[in-house]
């Protein structure tokens, strides 16, 4: 399993001079929150702070702290973490993105205000019609110089972040459980895909986890609260099995099984007289996955409406949760 914090091991060892480019605060409508981040070399880039005339504006801009031109300041990127540089600087900036013509910054003065003290420089960029944008709002970017404190800044970060990730467990690695983690890759979760099969876990994305086990019913008791669960295995008796574990749960974010309506009536009948399962766990299942607004079964389709549908959950759940805690503490008090 390759991780995002893997990825950025890899660029920050092998990218060279590095520039950390990163959202500080935003005004109104913006392309990406504060705390957004990429970073620049002289070659090729890790991330993205929203893309547009905003992020070509920053990459020049990093790319002039890189490679300083005479007269401009010098800075290295030491081994130690100390960075060092001379001079102190104050000026407008035009960027120029690729295809495109020099663009000035714009500011509450007229041009834009950069900012430049040894190695960090802040630009002030207002997003309207001067730079081609129409977002509407306003975004400081703060550009430093990476040094060895700085990097392991990056990777702690990334640790935490990824130690927060949502999860989400995917049984079965048949055509759909194979388009549908691919979709899922992409997306800033942490992906499992549960199999009895060990031929149906090869190929899979390098960032989801492969988890080859003869009981997967016992993985479900394993995962950790919030976590949402898509049954698609080969066999119907499975699923049944799986979906009943995750429906007893009372703390997860989602639970999908894929099938039709007659597949959920048998499931229903035998979840309520075998299972001993409620009608209260029962209303919490999703099936099919992935709605049935858009009526194609091409296992590509289902996965990226599926994606949508599971991601969509995710988000509630975390919105929901902080809110559950609020109220709990507040009838303690």
């Amino acid at each position: 399993m390759n991780s995002k914090v893997q990825e950025l091991r890899a660029f920050l060892g092998h990218a060279g001079r590095i520039a950390l480019v990163e959202v500080a605060a935003t005004k109104g409508s913006t392309p990406r929150e504060a705390g957004a981040f990429m970073l620049v070399s002289a070659s090729s880039i890790f991330g993205t702070i929203g893309g547009g005339q905003l992020e070509y504006m920053a990459i020049d801009k990093a790319r002039q702290m890189l490679s300083p031109r005479e007269g401009e300041m010098a800075a290295k990127r030491p081994e130690g973490g100390v960075s060092e540089g001379t001079g102190k600087a104050s000026s407008t900036a035009a960027a120029t993105p690729p295809g495109g013509s020099a663009a000035t910054l714009p500011s509450r003065g007229g041009e834009a205000r950069i900012e430049v003290d040894e190695v960090c420089a802040t630009l002030d960029v207002p997003l309207g019609p001067e730079i081609g944008q129409c977002c509407g709002g306003r975004v400081e970017v703060l550009i430093r110089l990476v040094d060895g404190s700085l990097e392991r800044q990056l990777i702690a970060n990334a640790q935490s972040e990824e130690a927060r990730l949502p999860n989400v467990y995917l049984f079965g690695g048949g055509h759909v459980g194979q388009a549908l983690a691919a979709s899922l890759s992409l997306l800033p979760i942490h992906v499992v895909v549960v199999e009895t099969r060990s031929e149906a876990l090869e190929g899979m994305p390098e960032t989801v986890e492969a988890r080859l086990t003869p009981m997967p019913e016992a993985v479900v008791r394993e995962a950790p609260a919030r976590s949402a669960f898509a049954i698609l295995t080969h066999d119907h008796a499975l699923d049944f099995l799986i979906v009943a574990e995750a429906l007893k749960r009372d703390d997860t974010a989602y639970v999908g099984m894929i099938g039709s309506k007659t597949k959920k009536a048998t499931f229903r009948n035998w979840f309520l007289k075998s299972a001993e399962g409620s009608e209260a766990q029962f209303s919490r299942l999703v099936s099919p996955i992935g709605g049935s607004a858009v009526k194609d079964k091409r296992p590509p389709v289902i996965a990226a409406l599926a994606a949508a549908e599971i991601m969509t959950a995710l988000v509630s759940h975390a919105v929901e949760a902080p809110r559950s805690a609020g109220a709990d503490k507040a009838m303690a008090g």
